[in-house]
């Protein structure tokens, strides 16, 4: 056993897919798909899209100075791949794609309303870096659909069916593994009377 060696390139996967939409004012929103995409803070709540110059749009959220991060369920899929390949400048995604635009108290930019999580967010500041420009953003609000909301009132993921890119495909998340510290967790008593 071995191993290869490449050149530089981006094999961090996988990644969320995501579905962008964002809107300058008095036009139609567009939606346009990414995977270069993540978190950057906790506290404020911030995150970054990565988004080459010369996509359509590109101009709308430097425009605009905002946009809605849609995380995709399995069955948005084919739509989400489609708002990758097509241009906003030649269709109106929305319309296309049967989907429908959400409107929160959050930001002027439609969400995507069959998508389970919406994350909206105003641009603090544009990072040229090469290929991508990276709009770091401030998080000024997040909607999710109360369908996928557990007894306990967390959200569940697994029940949303999110979706992933890895080097050119698209998966569904697998099944959850365990939570964040369950590593270490002690277990109790009554199960340590049970061995």
């Amino acid at each position: 056993m071995g191993k290869d060696s490449w050149r530089a390139g981006n094999m961090l996967y996988p990644l969320p897919a995501v579905m962008v939409s964002c809107q300058k004012k008095g036009e139609r929103p567009n939606i346009i798909t990414l995977a270069w995409t993540g978190t950057i803070c906790s506290d404020p709540a911030m995150l970054s899209i990565s988004v080459r110059p010369s996509r359509f749009s590109y101009d709308i959220i430097n425009e605009s100075g905002e946009f809605v991060v849609n995380l995709v369920p399995s069955g948005l899929a084919g739509a989400c791949d489609w708002c990758g390949v097509k241009s906003g400048r030649d269709y109106d995604k929305f319309k296309e794609m049967k989907l429908t635009e959400y409107h929160s108290e959050f930001i002027d930019t439609p969400a995507i309303d069959e998508c389970p999580v919406n994350i909206y967010c105003k641009v603090k500041k544009i990072e040229k870096l090469g290929s991508h420009d990276m709009f770091i953003a401030e998080v000024k609000g997040v909607t999710v659909d109360d369908r996928f909301m557990d007894e306990s009132g967390r959200f569940d993921m697994t029940r949303a069916d999110l979706i992933v890119y890895s080097h050119g495909e698209y998966f569904s998340l697998g099944k959850k593994l365990g939570k964040f510290g369950f590593s270490v967790k002690k277990k109790s008593k009554s199960s340590k009377k049970r061995k």
